[in-house]
């Protein structure tokens, strides 16, 4: 055993954690190698929504995601991690190689950041407002700063054109039977380790209280109390100054560390991505901030007024996305 390189055993329990990252329909598209110290990240295009991603753009946003999770898992287990992204143009589904090195000396809060990746959620349902000892929304624009990626807390007026990109975005794809079976096939079943599991879907009534959520083909749980009032959410963009591959990860990275930042604060979060799918919705969210960049991902945020979100979306399971060398 070399100390100066992590064991498998190390590896093993930090992509299990990193596995646990948001991603498009629950797809996971990521596959992981270790070998001698080194962590090659992968994109898996066998998990591309071709309708809805057609580009790749979420694919990498996801990657992105999962790639800040095995850093804030690492950090937990002692090593510091040094990333190049991209870093063999030979190999585009190389997204990352991550050296580990074993100086890394964590805080009181990268352990509160490790439980955060084992508590969130993603919670289709209305919030209430952010709670005032949550404090500011603009305050986890310092988290996506770090990766170059623009955070920009959206005013309440932004949600009649938000309802209308939402609508526009609908309408793009109401009549496409290739996004509409592709959805079917994501969501709502009951397929172990992938997707999104009905009782991860909000019901009928939940979802006409969240006029800017995915429209999803069918209800999720059975319909209970209805909730009073509409969804209060505070919205959040992430933009980036370009459309690249490099971009959308660290987009993604950014992803990851605000929601983990919320989490840890008690700040319930519902990622939307079909926004930013179709031109004409995506520019309509540009032009809400005209000098914040390209819009990638938009964030409800605010509080629980309900019931405790659903358990965990299923997983992959470690050995089948991670390679040891």
């Amino acid at each position: 055993m070399d100390p100066a390189v992590p064991d498998t055993g190390v590896i093993q329990s930090a992509v299990d954690l990193a596995c646990r990252a948001p991603s498009v329909h629950n797809s996971q598209p990521w596959r992981w190698r270790y070998s001698a110290g080194r962590l090659d990240l992968f994109s898996e295009r066998t998990r591309l929504l071709p309708s809805a991603d057609p580009s790749g753009r979420q694919l990498h946003i996801s990657c992105g995601a999962a790639l800040h999770h095995v850093e804030v898992a690492l950090t937990s287990l002692r090593w510091r991690s040094d990333i190049d992204l991209l870093p063999e143009p030979s190999l585009p589904r190389l997204v990352a190689a991550i050296h580990c090195h074993r100086d890394a000396t964590p805080r009181s809060h990268d352990f509160d950041l490790v439980t955060a990746i084992r508590h969130r959620r993603t919670d289709r349902r209305p919030f209430g407002p952010l709670a005032a000892e949550a404090g500011p929304a603009g305050r986890l624009g310092d988290q996506a700063a770090r990766f170059g990626v623009t955070l920009t807390v959206l005013a309440p007026e932004a949600r009649t054109t938000l309802a209308a990109a939402t609508d526009a975005s609908s309408a793009a794809r109401r009549y496409d039977s290739d996004y509409q079976a592709e959805l079917h096939w994501w969501a709502g079943h009951s397929l172990t380790g992938e997707g999104i599991p009905p009782e991860s879907l909000a019901t009928t009534g939940e979802s006409a209280h969240v006029p800017i959520g995915r429209a999803f083909p069918r209800p999720g749980r059975q319909e209970s109390t209805p909730r009073a009032g509409i969804d209060e959410s505070t919205v959040l963009m992430l933009s980036t100054g370009s459309d690249s591959p490099a971009a959308w990860t660290r987009c993604g990275q950014a992803l990851s560390a605000v929601l983990l930042e919320a989490t840890s604060r008690g700040i319930a979060t519902c990622p939307l991505t079909h926004l930013t799918e179709v031109g004409r919705s995506r520019d309509m969210i540009a032009a809400l901030a005209p000098g914040a960049g390209l819009p990638q991902v938009l964030l409800r945020v605010g509080s629980v007024t309900g019931s405790p979100p659903a358990g965990r979306t299923p997983r992959r399971s470690t050995a089948e996305v991670l390679t040891l060398h």
